[in-house]
């Protein structure tokens, strides 16, 4: 059964070991005094970190490279308590790889990070909001600047639209200047931001390929970003142009039937993007690349309301949440 032990002042999660099953996984909260800052880090004490699902599977031990024990926890928006002078009480946001995976993370109250992962966090985004953007955005941007976006004159379809990874390549791909085709099941709406209009297809149609062709006057996607993987791996091949890409970020089944002859006499490129390989100083460039579209609006966090803010204490719950396949964002406010 999943527990967390509780302590009282500042407080860190921590994971000990592996878990067989979600059930199984063991959570605790212990006291943290202020770290010390090394040459060349600093201390931040975290305002808001969400909880995104790799943090669960990395705290359940699917991730190879996981160090034991550890705090888990990738995003965060915090401000500095420690470290070089210029930086003091600075209201900074990140994400990386690393954190909470080979190093400690973010969901505890401070966290050491490298100065050079020090990015400031737009006035324009809320703290809370600012605690759920880096895997998201980071995810998305990696994947499109490989797929090679440009903007004007490209098509992108979205696989998995409404979520999180999702809207955010939307954001990016209109910003941009990209016409955007979304595919989501059941259809409906786009709920997300966007620069621009989205053209949304219902992922569970038989012909779905042959509707992206259709949506797009039979030329096909440049890009077709898929974020659920397997189920939609051979639509999304089929909906692109001529030398366009795949993005795939995850996977339901690890095999998938794969036509090579088609494959290469159409041009085509498979990316994959594991955001795991971005470290946080890698992340804190990327944010600050991206920071003047979320000054300006036309980038946007994802709204957090006040049901999604949890304190430490309600770990356990939080987790299972975002593990059953929660649709709204789960934020820690230690």
């Amino acid at each position: 059964m999943t527990t967390v032990t509780l302590t009282t002042a500042s407080r860190a999660l921590r994971i000990r070991q592996k878990a067989e099953t979600p059930e199984a996984l063991q959570l605790q909260l212990e006291t943290q005094d202020l770290p010390h800052a090394p040459p060349g880090h600093a201390v931040v004490e975290v305002l808001a970190a969400a909880v995104n699902p790799s943090d669960v599977k990395a705290a359940l031990g699917l991730m190879p490279q996981a160090v034991w024990p550890r705090t888990p926890g990738r995003d965060f928006s915090a401000r500095v308590v420690a470290g070089p002078e210029e930086w003091l009480g600075v209201h900074v946001w990140g994400t990386g790889g690393d954190l909470g995976i080979t190093r400690d993370g973010s969901h505890a109250r401070y966290l050491v990070l490298p100065i050079a992962a020090l990015v400031r966090r737009p006035e324009a985004v809320s703290a809370a909001a600012a605690g759920t953007v880096g895997v998201p955005f980071i995810t998305a941007h990696e994947g499109l600047r490989r797929a090679g976006l440009v903007g004007r004159g490209q098509t992108v379809v979205v696989f998995g639209a409404n979520g999180k990874v999702g809207q955010a390549a939307i954001q990016l791909a209109t910003r941009a200047g990209a016409a955007v085709i979304g595919v989501e099941r059941g259809a409906g709406r786009y709920r997300g931001h966007a620069s621009q209009s989205v053209t949304l297809l219902d992922g569970t149609r038989a012909d779905l390929g042959e509707a992206v062709l259709q949506a797009t006057g039979g030329r096909g996607a440049d890009i077709a970003y898929n974020t659920v993987g397997s189920p939609y791996f051979a639509a999304a091949l089929q909906s692109l142009a001529v030398g366009g890409t795949q993005i795939l970020i995850s996977t339901i089944e690890r095999s998938v039937p794969f036509d090579i002859l088609g494959f290469y006499r159409r041009n085509l490129q498979l990316v994959g993007v594991d955001s795991l390989k971005l470290d946080v100083v890698k992340c804190a460039a990327i944010l600050d690349a991206l920071a003047p579209g979320f000054a300006d609006g036309s980038l946007r966090a994802f709204d957090v309301d006040a049901a999604g803010l949890v304190s430490l204490e309600h770990a356990a719950a939080a987790y299972q949440e975002v593990l059953a396949g929660s649709s709204s964002r789960v934020v820690f406010v230690p």
